[in-house]
């Protein structure tokens, strides 16, 4: 949640700050505001640099129409150092008067935050105590007030001479100590960032639990949420740990850790550019999202099989005969990353034979889950800073069980935590609801799945190969069923008026059934429900009502134990009780057409890969029922991506 960036170098740095916000709007669009540290134009340069901010409640959009009213020669627009933040709401409603930055009380310094400050109310009670008068309803201003306070007490430190020398003569190095005297108070998740009309040229920032990344270039620095904010600029970037504080001046990075002590972030190169995140001619980021899947799938696989014929993690701290001692496999995710869990349990217990158990990561630690150094914990998260699944997973090392994360994002916190990474390299995903996150997460179930069927010997390499084979051909399956999408969008339009829809499947088509369902409500905000099909007789089928729209995955009818025919009577079951039925099933599956009042077609596929052709559809389906019912695809109410509330 939240998207914050910081900039500090020779160039005016509104535009570089807006832009980047732009890009991480995605993260949160309850409000956005900058803060500026520039000079009015005649001012002497015995003044000093101003402060500037300006906030408004809403989209990005809002805040550039107030910053186009802005003189070209003011302050706001020829200052070189600054901060942005785009906001998800949390503590206090999306107005401008919560909206990011947020001041001290003497106006000179200005911060933001991502994040939750969990004992804010104990903070701000002390600081109502001393005199301070809040103007807001958020934990954040908490965090503006003790940083002016605790510099206000390095600096007079540096008066007296009891300061540490490392601060003595610069006030950049003061304000970062102050930082690192705030971030000892603080209790949860934070990113921080903050300027000070008193430190010209530079930018401090802190991260707990928290994205933070830095952005490298000469004569200039960048702070943000997500390289994606500063991708146009540079493409060298470094990795903050956990409880870090960073300092940013034109020249030079200075990291440290909350106690003071010197420390390294972690540096790389991005490798993929601008281009990748902007919309590519679609009308939504969630278009271009879904046309990229095929892409996406392809470079999952990329890459994944040694000289040896071994299959390959892109990162792993454990050894061979851990996974061998592996007795059994929790997966730990939320929303639609659940439901790639839900998927990989048939596939992880049908390969490996292992007992496979999928769970909410929300709920994973406060069930006191059994844990051992034999159990396998794999984390899924697009991110990679979703803050249920981060903490499950610490909760899984505390137990000494290993974890292996999947992934998109490079350098998160999740990955970073973990004793192996199979990163998904879908590139980045900006629109808020997830399309091919899900399906690159579902390649990646798929071969951790093969990767310990390896390990503990389960299966022979030439078994794994066949998979992988199979699982090559995938790409060109999601390609085929994307170029079919125009009856699917044709339907979408005329269920548009539809109260609800019901979604049913057996087996993989299940969780299936729960992700198109999700999708609904997140983009459409109608009432969908997913369910197991043989569940229906249990109680769901008192929804069917004449003309319910009940979307029906129907497993392939080849194979061993098929449960093909069980899921046409479910068919025949809600059509006689007047449903409108909207039924996926493979190409030359004659035999559902008497029950199916819409059938979509989709390529035929091994029985465990078929979510990867049977999701699209309804990705599809959600995403057009969206636009016709006139709603924003990429940034549905109430959501935004990478959120940190547990």
């Amino acid at each position: 949640m939240c998207g914050i960036v910081g900039y500090v170098g020779a160039r005016p740095a509104l535009g570089i700050i807006v832009d980047g916000l732009r890009r991480l709007e995605y993260r949160g669009y309850d409000s956005a505001g900058v803060a500026v540290l520039g000079k009015e134009t005649g001012a002497s340069p015995e003044e000093g640099l101003d402060l500037i901010t300006v906030k408004r409640a809403g989209k990005l959009g809002n805040l550039e129409q107030e910053l186009a009213a802005q003189a070209p020669e003011s302050a706001i627009n020829t200052g070189t150092t600054g901060i942005g933040h785009t906001r998800w709401a949390t503590h206090g409603s999306p107005t401008d008067r919560n909206a990011h930055p947020h001041r001290s009380r003497s106006g000179r310094l200005a911060i933001i935050h991502n994040g939750i400050i969990e004992n804010f109310a104990t903070l701000r009670a002390e600081l109502e105590a001393a005199g301070v008068e809040f103007l807001s309803e958020t934990d954040t201003e908490c965090a503006a007030h003790l940083l002016e306070q605790e510099l206000a007490g390095v600096r007079a430190e540096v008066a007296a001479g009891t300061a540490p020398a490392a601060v003595a003569d610069s006030r950049a190095e003061q304000l970062a100590e102050a930082m690192r005297r705030v971030c000892r108070r603080l209790e949860g998740a934070f990113t921080l960032l903050a300027v000070d009309a008193d430190t010209p040229d530079a930018v401090v920032g802190a991260r707990r639990n928290s994205p933070l990344v830095v952005g490298q270039a000469e004569g200039e620095n960048f702070l943000a949420s997500d390289v994606s904010a500063f991708i146009a600029h540079t493409r060298e970037a470094i990795e903050l740990g956990q409880d870090q504080v960073v300092l940013i001046t034109p020249h030079a990075v200075q990291i440290s850790n909350f106690d003071g002590t010197p420390a390294e972030g972690k540096q790389f190169h991005i490798d993929w550019d601008a281009a990748a995140a902007e919309k590519g001619g679609f009308d939504y980021f969630m278009l271009k999202e879904i046309a990229e899947q095929p892409r996406a799938v392809a470079d999952t696989l990329r890459g994944r099989l040694s000289p040896t014929g071994e299959l390959m993690m892109d990162e792993t701290r454990l050894t061979e005969a851990e996974l061998r001692s592996v007795d059994k496999v929790f997966i730990v995710a939320c929303g639609t990353a659940y439901h790639a869990g839900l998927v990989a349990k048939y596939a992880i217990e049908h390969w490996t034979r292992l007992p496979c158990e999928v769970e909410l990561a929300s709920e994973f630690r406060y069930r006191d889950p059994v844990l051992d150094s034999s159990t396998l914990v794999v984390a899924i998260s697009q991110s990679g800073e979703t803050m249920d699944t981060l903490m499950a997973l610490r909760h899984a090392k505390t137990q000494k069980a290993r974890v292996l994360a999947i992934c998109n994002t490079h350098g998160s916190s999740i990955p970073r935590e973990s004793d192996a990474v199979l990163y998904t390299h879908a590139g980045p995903e900006i629109a808020v609801a997830s399309t091919k996150a899900f399906l690159t997460q579902l390649v990646a179930c798929y071969l951790v799945g093969l990767y310990l069927a390896q390990a503990r010997g389960v299966k022979f390499a030439d078994e794994v190969r066949a998979v992988l084979d199979q699982l090559q051909q995938m790409p060109g399956a999601v390609d085929q069923v994307l170029e079919t999408m125009d009856a699917v969008r044709a339907l979408a339009r005329d269920l548009a008026s539809s109260r609800s829809v019901l979604f049913i499947g057996r087996h993989v088509g299940y969780p299936v059934a729960l992700e198109g369902a999700l999708k609904l409500k997140e983009l459409a905000y109608m009432h969908a429900e997913g369910f197991a099909a043989g569940e229906l007789k249990h109680g769901p089928i008192a929804l069917i009502e004449q003309g319910t729209p009940v979307v029906c995955i129907v497993p392939s009818p080849v194979g061993k134990d098929s449960l093909h025919d069980k899921v046409v009577s479910n068919i025949q079951e809600v059509r006689a009780r007047g449903a409108r039925t909207i039924v996926i099933a493979e190409v030359g599956d004659t035999s559902v057409r008497p029950y199916a009042d819409h059938l979509i077609e989709v390529p035929a596929t091994p029985t465990l890969l078929a979510p990867l052709v049977t999701t699209v559809p309804l990705q599809v389906l959600a995403c057009e029922i969206a636009t016709a019912r006139g709603h924003d695809v990429d940034q549905p109410r109430n959501l935004a991506k990478s959120v940190t509330v547990e």
